[in-house]
């Protein structure tokens, strides 16, 4: 059924007894077109758009847990395209715009609120250098504004500005970044990418990649064999064990990122804010939490926890702007599983093996590239051609020397 306030309405008329599950929950078939290993937000989305847009059929998804039970329910929800280099700034301001328009697209209130952004400066080199961010994305059709001190203390009047050691001395504003539900998001594009046909399999591990004379013909799984034309793995954290299975090598290490939501609050912050003397963001939920995290654990690892010294440097992060976040209890914390690449940008290639690809390496700007990798992904599918937007995310830049290197790190893929 449509959603929409009528149905809402009626519904309400008659015991809601006429809602129907979202998505179907199908069994297996012996063989498909595509199948996307990864039922997160960015396979899901691909699907969808594989069908939608590129009118593509026979398409599975492939869940070993439960849909939304992966990072596209671990994270801080926050979007935005507040890029600098050309590799970037297009792809991300393109899955900004897609933001825009998904709760029309895909019927579905994800609860996308644009509440704007804004990255605090506290050095004079660090205004230099936010000045040409917000220039370049200027120049690739993202909005950007420099505030002043003066103007932070009027919409910010909480914040430290005055702090010896970390003195706000302005701010880059992205006025159409803000935050999405992020289950939200899982739970619409399964419910669309369904309504176009494909199948969304959950509790169905892929154990390895059926391999003959260099092409993919399918994949091994705890539920049997499924075969398949085009085989895209999307599994984040998760990417260097998956494709290990296919004796593939990535340059990617996995790390725990950690969230942290506090007990509810009034309403106190209206839009998004992001330290710039150390790494801490922070935003309100509906329900009046405060939604923040920071850096990742310093060790690689494969679990959904983190450790307290993270807790401890996050914490002290938003206390150097937000004294009165001391005030607040926490409620809870999660941690997801970040796939860092070496240069600190995604992949979306297809793998030296026919019928392979891959999608990765997202480091922390999964969440709000969903919409954009997952169309990005589809073109690659459908057509075995680049995305014009993520024409720089190939494999091969690492061995020619091509790197995104967004913060300027280097190979150092924690640092990212």
């Amino acid at each position: 059924m449509r959603y929409s306030g009528f149905a809402v309405l009626k519904e309400a008329l008659t015991g809601h007894r006429g809602w129907g599950p979202a998505w179907r929950d199908a069994s297996p078939q012996n063989a498909y077109d595509f199948v996307i290993i990864g039922g997160g937000g960015h396979g899901l989305a691909t699907a969808y758009y594989l069908a939608k847009e590129f009118r593509q059929s026979r398409i599975a998804v492939l869940e070993k847990g439960w849909i939304g039970g992966g990072n596209v329910g671990r994270n801080t929800t926050i979007i935005r395209s507040n890029y600098l280099l050309d590799g970037n700034q297009p792809f991300y301001e393109f899955s900004l715009k897609l933001w825009e328009g998904l709760e029309q697209e895909l019927n579905y209130n994800a609860m996308v609120s644009q509440r704007g952004i804004l990255n605090l400066i506290h050095t004079d080199a660090q205004r230099d250098a936010f000045i040409r961010r917000g220039n370049a994305m200027i120049l690739n059709g993202a909005d950007a504004e420099l505030l002043s001190t003066e103007q932070i203390k009027q919409r910010y009047p909480f914040l430290n500005t005055e702090n010896a050691r970390f003195p706000i001395k302005g701010g880059l504003a992205q006025h159409r970044g803000g935050t999405v539900r992020h289950d939200a998001v899982a739970w619409g594009y399964a419910r669309a990418a369904d309504q176009q046909g494909v199948d969304i399999i959950q509790n169905c591990e892929v154990t390895g990649f059926r391999i003959e004379n260099g092409t993919c013909i399918g994949v091994e799984t705890s539920r049997g064999f499924i075969g398949a034309k085009k085989v895209a793995a999307c599994v984040a954290g998760s990417s260097s064990r998956l494709m290990a299975k296919a004796e593939m090598r990535l340059p990617i290490e996995s790390h725990v990122l950690q969230a942290f939501v506090s007990e509810g609050l009034k309403p106190l912050l209206p839009g998004v804010i992001t330290f710039g003397a150390g790494h801490f963001y922070c935003s309100q939920s509906d329900k009046g939490g405060l939604v923040f995290g920071g850096d990742l654990d310093g060790y690689n690892s494969y679990a959904q926890r983190g450790n307290l010294p993270v807790v401890e440097d996050v914490c002290e992060g938003g206390m150097a702007i937000f004294p009165n976040l001391g005030r607040a209890r926490l409620l809870r914390m999660w941690g997801g599983i970040m796939d860092m690449s070496m240069d600190g940008s995604p992949i979306i290639d297809r793998t030296h093996i026919n019928g392979l690809y891959f999608n990765g390496g997202w480091c922390y700007g999964g969440f709000k590239a969903t919409p954009a990798s997952g169309f990005a992904y589809a073109h690659l599918l459908a057509t075995d051609t680049p995305h014009p937007t993520a024409t720089a995310y190939g494999f091969d830049r690492f061995a020619t020397g091509h790197m995104i290197d967004e913060k300027g790190q280097g190979n150092q893929p924690n640092l990212h």
